[in-house]
């Protein structure tokens, strides 16, 4: 029985480049990374939540079969905005992921006040991130982290601040993985969202398992392809 596609959608400030070693470790699987448009290099080009979960409908609408949707961090808000009735999704894996409400919003969820590690640029429209060597990658071996870091961009604020309309999660089945070691979502806030979820697994991880534990998220992964294939 083939798996189901597999579609990827990174976090805040990151870019598709981020699921290259996990993407390496499913050489079998066609796996389908989407860019979001509110993360770039230049940040008076970025689009907001919605732009993103544009990206999001349009990658899976244009995959012909099942699908298996995996979010991760911010990447849960596009996914959950965007795929409610759009094509053969089977599953949605949120990976230490913002698994939010319509009417949400991930700066509404984290109390309204932006993180310490947060370099908000609020006349400009943009965020960046402070210390993500602590922050994303406190796993990731240290040359694997200092290429990660050099290709991080600027996060638009309207990504952040923009509410959901919608939740996909309250048709699709949904899997929750904790990363138990995350400095960017605490566990016990990643525990809350996954009571939303169907299925929760856990990694002995920081925030960016697809750098430092690519092989663990890929059988994971592949087990979740696996059950939804034979759904």
């Amino acid at each position: 029985m083939p798996l189901p596609a597999l579609v990827v959608v990174h976090g805040a400030w990151h870019g598709p480049w981020c699921w290259r070693p996990l993407i390496e470790r499913l050489p079998d699987v066609a796996v389908h990374p989407v860019a979001l448009p509110s993360s770039g290099a230049d940040p008076t080009a970025l689009g907001g939540l919605y732009d993103d979960a544009e990206a999001v409908r349009a990658a899976v609408a244009g995959i012909e079969g099942p699908v298996v949707v995996c979010a991760h961090s911010y990447g849960g808000l596009p996914v959950t905005e965007a795929l409610t009735g759009v094509g053969d999704v089977r599953r949605l894996v949120y990976l230490c992921s913002f698994q939010l409400d319509a009417g949400e919003s991930l700066l509404g969820s984290v109390g309204g006040t932006p993180p310490e590690w947060w370099d908000v640029h609020e006349a400009d429209g943009y965020v960046d991130a402070l210390d993500p060597a602590a922050v994303f990658y406190g796993d990731v071996a240290p040359e694997t982290a200092r290429a990660a870091i050099g290709a991080l961009g600027h996060q638009s604020l309207a990504s952040v601040t923009q509410p959901l309309r919608e939740a996909a999660w309250r048709t699709i089945p949904s899997t929750y993985v904790v990363c138990e070691r995350d400095a960017g979502i605490p566990p016990f806030a990643q525990e809350a969202m996954a009571q939303r979820a169907q299925r929760v697994l856990r990694m002995d991880a920081s925030h960016s398992p697809f750098l430092s534990r690519p092989a663990e998220l890929a059988g994971l992964l592949r087990a979740e392809l696996t059950e939804a294939a034979a759904r």
